[in-house]
């Protein structure tokens, strides 16, 4: 065996038995690495906190066509045929019944988790920092890792590192509310919640739905709430089928808005996020033609909590206590569901008591998307 292939063996092991500490970083600036994922390099960025890599878990999870299930006692996720839970009290639990140790951050609206909670489920991890390969893989890959490194050098390269995106409004104090998916049968009761508290939001819609319901899109901009568009279909391999399939999915979208409303909007937020999937070739071919590409800083999770109003309450509030700190407003991801309605008021009454007051996104802010383009 080769020396090279001794050290690559070598950093998987260590990667594979490391105990991660938040919040604590390695000496010097810490090296994050785009996560190579079976025989690709994605666009999943990697950070190192005391020598141990995390990784985005919905993403990483879904670039490895597994499933999240939000579960009262905490998160299960489901790929390369094995499983584990993230315990809500802390720590992982295998499918095997053993467990381990496991901590988690939010960073960006975004849970991050340890790379090596995916080494049990079957899955090789490799880490060569010479070469900047960080890489996950199953028995399916094609390629080893000498073989990797020799085709994606260029590629494995870190980007200089890009400034933070400037926040609007108030510094630290302007939440920013947004729903997705809608509207739907609840948007009305939505509308009257957010009118009792005095509140406005903005709205990333779906094509389909504002032709479905009309009258709640028409009320929506009526009331002075923020006007998104989330494209049509909201199925990955539809919408990311290509970069003209993606921006025609927004022109539909925004066309029905305007027949709808009488006035479009700049603002989109692509299904999913922007993050791995609204690469630059997206960005350049959607960007271009007007739109503002906006994402979030505090993911709430109520698509997989549901109506466990306590976890869906505790995340958001926790990610805004922390946002708060660096003098960041946040972009509150949420969606336009029916189990929303009983953790808004609580939401609402926290933040207003805690002196936040509430904006809505517009053409003229600096977006705040997962890749910083101020476009």
């Amino acid at each position: 065996m080769s020396i090279k292939k001794i050290m690559l063996v070598l950093f998987s092991l260590f990667l594979l038995f490391s105990v991660a500490v938040p919040g604590a970083k390695a000496a010097g600036e810490p090296l994050k690495l785009r996560l190579s994922v079976e025989d690709q390099v994605s666009a999943i960025e990697a950070i190192p906190v005391k020598d141990v890599y995390y990784v985005p878990l919905r993403p990483l999870t879904e670039a490895l066509n597994g499933t999240m299930t939000g579960l009262p006692d905490g998160i299960s996720v489901n790929a390369g045929g094995g499983s584990f839970k993230l315990m809500k009290e802390g720590g992982v639990l295998y499918a095997d019944g053993t467990t381990a140790a496991a901590e988690t951050f939010n960073q960006n609206g975004m849970l991050m988790v340890p790379l090596r909670l995916f080494a049990k489920l079957g899955y090789s991890i490799s880490y060569s920092p010479s070469d900047y390969l960080l890489r996950i893989r199953s028995a399916s890959a094609t390629l080893d890792d000498l073989g990797f490194i020799s085709r994606y050098a260029a590629d494995l390269k870190p980007p200089a590192p890009a400034s933070p995106a400037p926040s609007a409004g108030t510094a630290g104090k302007t939440v920013y509310l947004t729903f997705d998916d809608g509207p739907s049968a609840s948007t009305g009761q939505l509308l009257d919640l957010l009118d009792k508290y005095g509140v406005k939001a903005t709205f990333f819609m779906l094509g389909p739905n504002m032709n479905r319901y009309p009258a709640a899109v028409k009320r929506i901009a009526r009331d002075g709430h923020g006007l998104g568009l989330h494209g049509t279909t909201h199925r990955k391999e539809k919408f990311y089928a290509s970069p003209a399939a993606a921006l025609g999915e927004m022109v539909q979208a925004d066309k029905t808005l305007e027949k709808l409303t009488g006035t479009g909007t700049s603002l989109i937020r692509p299904p999913y996020g922007s993050k791995p999937y609204f690469t630059k070739a997206y960005r350049d071919k959607v960007l271009a033609q007007g739109f503002h590409l906006w994402d979030w800083n505090v993911d709430s999770d109520d698509w997989m909590y549901k109506e466990d109003r306590s976890a869906v309450y505790g995340n958001v509030m926790s990610q805004v206590h922390k946002l708060k700190k660096a003098g960041t407003n946040p972009v509150i991801l949420m969606h336009d569901q029916k189990a929303d309605l009983t953790v808004l008021p609580h939401l609402l009454e926290s933040l207003k008591q805690e002196g936040y007051t509430f904006g809505v996104i517009t053409d003229g802010m600096p977006p705040v998307n997962f890749w910083k383009d101020k476009r």
